[in-house]
């Protein structure tokens, strides 16, 4: 199974979660691609990154939650690469069957607690992205508490990271 991990983090190298998560990620069938720098001023190739998704079984969106939601290149990798007719629509097909897992970091550890909401349903849009572009849409993998994490719990973290990205398809529901 071939899997693409976008890393969208615009402090990408002062992040300790997401920088061990990333290191995690290297075997052959894991590509990590880093959008900020790929994109510095903002300007997505379309063709490239279409060209990306279409190559693998496996597309995995590694962020840090900002504002619950992602950060603003996510959103605009979105807009611009998921198009009409390509990513849905009647013949928007070219990524049926994929998985989508979105892997996210948050500051905080207490998301759906005293009232407030889960990472899961702040998760929500990316789960109906994927029903809209025919994914199929994995559980998400979340790293929560990225402020006080200690270095042993990050470090198993990624361990996990690692094998939930190169681990086999899951069965049908």
């Amino acid at each position: 199974m071939q899997t693409l991990v976008t890393v969208v983090h615009p402090r990408f190298r002062s992040s300790r979660v997401n920088a061990a998560l990333a290191a995690a990620e290297r075997t052959r069938d894991v590509t990590v691609r880093y959008l900020y720098d790929l994109y510095p001023e903002g300007r997505i190739d379309v063709a490239a990154e279409q060209a990306a998704l279409t190559a693998v079984d496996r597309i995995v969106l590694q962020f840090p939650m900002y504002w619950y939601s992602s950060p603003a290149l996510l959103k605009q990798w979105q807009d611009d690469v998921l198009t009409h007719g390509w990513a849905y629509g009647s013949t928007g097909r070219a990524l049926a069957g994929k998985e989508l897992l979105v892997a996210v970091s948050t500051g905080a550890d207490s998301y759906g607690s005293k009232g407030s909401y889960s990472v899961n349903e702040l998760l929500l849009p990316f789960q109906a992205t994927a029903d809209l572009c025919h994914l199929t849409y994995l559980e998400p993998f979340a790293t929560t508490g990225a402020l006080s994490i200690s270095d042993e719990a990050l470090a198993a973290r990624a361990r996990e990271y690692a094998t939930v990205l190169t681990a086999p398809r899951p069965a049908a529901r």
